[in-house]
């Protein structure tokens, strides 16, 4: 739950889901909702994929997916799950072997798509492995692959198909007195995935995955998922995501975590309040929160800066945030420190000096917080 006394409009009553381990990421539950992403790499190539796992992680990844469509990526998964910082999802299409072979490489969740694994059988198959390596599964529900009979008795791709093929494979894994297993139900279409995943909150508490597939490229996905997400995500509804991009995985990470950071449901770096810039603006703010966002991605405590152009909103912002530079004239511009006025500076060394308070403030920070837990101990 994000809970906010102060501001009550705020808070956001999480649906109640049971839990599951990923690897040792907790999903559902009360666990904070984790931000996914997928290498793009050759899987058979263990350095590349190592090396992008490794960058998603080092963004804030908590899980990273990897595709297995052939027996050299099950091969090299057992070297990627050894030196991966993070668990690792084997994502599984067609081939049910695959996913029997990823259990046994040490992958730490298995991701079939009900609509392309083959027969109850193959599934049960898949679930034996499971259980033999201490794997969670997902059930992978997409519009673009149901299941022949579904289609022909729904007509298209619609929310009842999509959660009548997840509860379907549900009974299987139930059936098989398997209970680690979490379910999304994906599409392309902002409003069929909404709708499909308020279906599937309400007939399951198993742990729910968020994403809308093929959402686009950097720009276009990032709002598509924003929408989509955020929408479900302020219901509510969502233990873990991932931000479908054609872009570069850690790109799918930062928007996770942007989406995670509005609603105040995750808290992870700096979270930049900055105006949209005018002809009263006493700096370059564009160029301003390009240079800032690039030097402080090495921040990862939690923590506000403000960023305004000029005195219009900027004192009251800055009233808000731990940091804040408000543009002024001749210059130079104020600097604010916990909400209070501080100091001037001039608009020439003002990104070196934000960029120094920020580190400052972020120590006090975690050295409260490390204080406070040795207290709590």
């Amino acid at each position: 739950m994000s809970h906010n006394p102060v501001r009550p409009w705020r808070n956001i009553e999480r649906r109640k889901s049971r839990q599951i381990m990923v690897g040792n990421v907790p999903v559902g539950g009360d666990a904070p909702i984790s931000v996914q992403t997928m290498t793009n790499t050759d899987t058979s190539d263990v350095a590349a994929t190592v090396a992008q796992v490794q960058q998603a992680a080092e963004a804030g990844a908590d899980i990273v997916r990897v595709s297995t469509p052939d027996e050299s990526s099950t091969r090299a998964l057992k070297e990627i799950v050894r030196e991966s910082p993070v668990p690792i999802v084997a994502d599984i299409h067609f081939h049910y072997r695959r996913a029997i072979e990823a259990a046994e490489a040490g992958a730490a969740c298995l991701r079939i798509n009900p609509g392309n694994i083959g027969s109850a059988d193959r599934v049960r198959e898949v679930i034996r492995a499971a259980k033999d390596h201490g794997c969670s599964i997902r059930i992978g529900v997409n519009a673009g692959s149901l299941e022949k009979h579904l289609l022909e008795k729904y007509g298209e791709p619609c929310p009842d198909a999509m959660v009548e093929s997840g509860l379907d494979h549900i009974r299987i894994l139930e059936d098989n007195d398997f209970r680690e297993y979490k379910i999304s139900v994906k599409a392309s279409d902002v409003f069929l995935a909404a709708a499909a995943y308020q279906a599937l909150a309400e007939a399951t508490d198993a742990p729910i995955h968020l994403g809308i597939t093929e959402a686009g490229g950097l720009t276009s996905g990032t709002i598509k998922s924003a929408i989509g997400l955020g929408n479900l995500l302020w219901m509510g509804i969502g233990d873990t995501l991932r931000v479908s991009l054609s872009a570069d995985p850690v790109e799918e990470v930062k928007a996770g975590f942007e989406i995670l950071k509005a609603l105040g449901l995750r808290h992870r770096g700096v979270n930049i309040i900055s105006c949209p810039s005018c002809a009263r603006q006493g700096f370059d703010v564009i160029k301003t929160v390009e240079a800032l966002e690039h030097r402080l991605e090495h921040v990862k405590t939690p923590m506000s800066l403000s960023i305004i152009g000029c005195v219009v909103n900027g004192p009251g912002e800055a009233l808000m945030t731990d940091v804040g530079f408000t543009g002024g004239g001749a210059g130079n511009g104020m600097v604010y420190l916990a909400g209070k006025q501080s100091h001037r500076m001039s608009n020439e060394q003002m990104i070196d000096h934000i960029v120094e308070q920020v580190e400052k403030k972020a120590q006090e920070i975690e050295a409260l917080m490390t204080a406070e837990a040795q207290a709590a101990e």
